[in-house]
């Protein structure tokens, strides 16, 4: 699973020239088609939606850029550090975060309010990515060495829970799914911990509060409310 970063140093020309411009591309359409939306929606005027989003876009495009351009190594290094800070923020908003529609979620920093979980989606990759770069296919069917990664996962998708955020916990689990699956974890442990899943179902449904029980209801049965949860289904 290890490999080795070239020696050569790409100068920045280099590494704008080499970015994948045709995601770029579908990005840049993803978002046109977007705005073109809250422009309709607004009945053909930029204001309110559109121009924010528009904004919002290109301080975004600017970052996926700069992080397109920046060295490997940099998140090699820093990976680990990432997520201690993610895992703290995530502390912190158990305490001190701001309350919005019965969850606590976010960091009210004065200036701008910061979700710790979305930071989460990425450190937590990264320090998977980090951990696994070392290991071998033999390391990745150990039980031993799945100890700590599985901890990795477990800490931050807890406190999302209890925050709570469902939806984000599920996408984190199971970016973390993907990458076990990626470095060589055996299917039939992921087969135990499907089964284990199922069998702890009964027990995390207790926990659930009831608009998280709605959606699932919803889910099943779309039907039952068309216009109004069913809408997006």
């Amino acid at each position: 699973m290890s490999f080795c970063f070239r020696n050569t140093e790409m100068t920045l020309k280099d590494r704008f020239m080499r970015l994948s411009w045709f995601y770029v591309f579908l990005v840049c359409m993803v978002a046109a088609t977007g705005l073109v939306v809250l422009y309709a929606a607004a009945n053909g005027n930029w204001n309110p939606w559109a121009s924010k989003q528009f904004v919002r876009f290109c301080l975004g495009f600017g970052v996926m850029i700069v992080v397109g351009m920046t060295n490997l190594r940099f998140w090699l290094k820093y990976a680990y550090a990432f997520y201690t800070v993610a895992v703290v923020m995530l502390f912190i908003v158990e305490f001190f975060g701001h309350d919005a529609m019965g969850a606590q979620r976010w960091l009210n920093l004065g200036f701008v309010k910061v979700q710790p979980s979305e930071l989460m989606k990425i450190a937590l990759i990264l320090a998977l990515s980090r951990y696994f770069h070392g290991g071998s296919l033999q390391d990745a069917q150990s039980m031993s060495y799945l100890v700590a990664p599985s901890l990795m996962v477990l800490l931050p998708v807890a406190l999302v829970l209890k925050q709570p955020d469902l939806g984000t916990a599920v996408l984190m689990a199971s970016g973390a799914v993907v990458l076990f699956f990626l470095v060589g974890v055996q299917i039939w442990k992921f087969g135990v911990v499907g089964l284990f899943g199922l069998l702890s179902l009964p027990i995390g449904w207790r926990f659930l509060h009831d608009y998280q029980k709605e959606r699932v209801y919803t889910f099943l049965d779309p039907e039952r409310d068309p216009l109004g949860k069913g809408y997006h289904i």
